[in-house]
This record gives C-alpha cells, sequence and structure tokens, in this order.
C-alpha cells in the first residue's frame, strides 16, 4: 500500500520503444492481484485522431480534455491510483496534465540502449507499417536526449536487462507501494 497522503498520477514517461506500455499493463496486474484499486491511462489513445483540430498542434488539447472525462469517470467507482504511460519532455505538458487530472503528477522515465529500443520498435511494426517504423526509430534517440534534458522525473530506470514485471515492482516500489 502507498504510504503517502497526497493524491497523485503516477506517470511511466520515456522515450518510443523502452517499454512503458507493457510496463503500464503489468503495474495493472499488480494492483489488481494486491486488490489495490487503480485506473490505467495510455496517453497515446487520447489524441489518437487525424487531422488535429486547428489550432492544437498534435491534438495535445482534445488529449487532455479525453483524459480529463476519462479520468472523472473512472473516479465514480472511488478512489483509486491512476498510473498512466506517454511522454512528459517540458514542463509545460506536466502541467497540462496536472490540471486536466486535477492531481500531482509524478514521473519515472523508462530508459533503454538504442539498440535494444530499435529491436523493440522492429517487433512492433510489420512490414505494412513501415512508415511508422521509421517515424520513430529516426526519432527515439532524439526524444531520449529531451527528455533527459528536460529533467522532469523523480527516478529512471533502465529496461535493457529487466523484463516489464520487473519493471512494473521497481516503480510501484518507488511510489511506496510494496
Amino acid at each position: 500500500m502507498n504510504s503517502g497522503g497526497e493524491e497523485f498520477a503516477i506517470f511511466v514517461n520515456g522515450s518510443y520503444g523502452v517499454g512503458k506500455s507493457s510496463t503500464l499493463d503489468h503495474i495493472g496486474d499488480l494492483f489488481a492481484s494486491a486488490g489495490q484499486p487503480f485506473s490505467l491511462m495510455d496517453v497515446d489513445w487520447y489524441h489518437r485522431s487525424w487531422p488535429p483540430a486547428d489550432p492544437d498542434n498534435g491534438n495535445k488539447i482534445i488529449e487532455a480534455q479525453n483524459m480529463a472525462f476519462v479520468w472523472s469517470n473512472y473516479k465514480t467507482a472511488g478512489p483509486r491510483q491512476l498510473v498512466i504511460s506517454g511522454v512528459i519532455a517540458t514542463s509545460g505538458a506536466q502541467l497540462r496534465y496536472s490540471e486536466a487530472l486535477g492531481l500531482a503528477i509524478r514521473s519515472v522515465r523508462l530508459v533503454a540502449s538504442p539498440a535494444v529500443t530499435e529491436r523493440r520498435l522492429r517487433g512492433r511494426y510489420t512490414a505494412a507499417q513501415a512508415t511508422a517504423f521509421e517515424w520513430h526509430a529516426t526519432r527515439h534517440e532524439e526524444l531520449t536526449a529531451r527528455l533527459a534534458e528536460a529533467d522532469l522525473d523523480e527516478t529512471i530506470i533502465d529496461t535493457d536487462t529487466k523484463q516489464p514485471h520487473e519493471v512494473a515492482h521497481l516503480v510501484l516500489e518507488h511510489f511506496g507501494y510494496r
């Protein structure tokens, strides 16, 4: 059980291919096994709409509104720990999530070496998705550098040699869940 008093959202942060979504799934499994009420959100699913509304570059406003609505709905089932996976590369993005959800955002950053990241990205995409693979493969190192420079995370977890369930344990331990 978490020993903290203030309500907050756990944010699993990181570049493409570091294991955020897999870790999020395993965190849900761990909470369910422990009887800990929770809600999970993968940020990617809250802005997947095209074309973006003007002047909403990247659907960031829509994303925040969608997440706020879903979080409000989740809370009707009672108190719970919110866990989010996505990318926070600026303090402005962190503030946008915090304001939309009405929660402090506490993030941990997952990292992986370029070789491991590329291998994971190759496993994610089929030949028909070559454009999506190339987009992510050419940007993951730049995003990794931006995240490191922003330094918004409480801790960093290297996922190169860890399975997602191990990473999930480390994330929850960081936040006081045993």
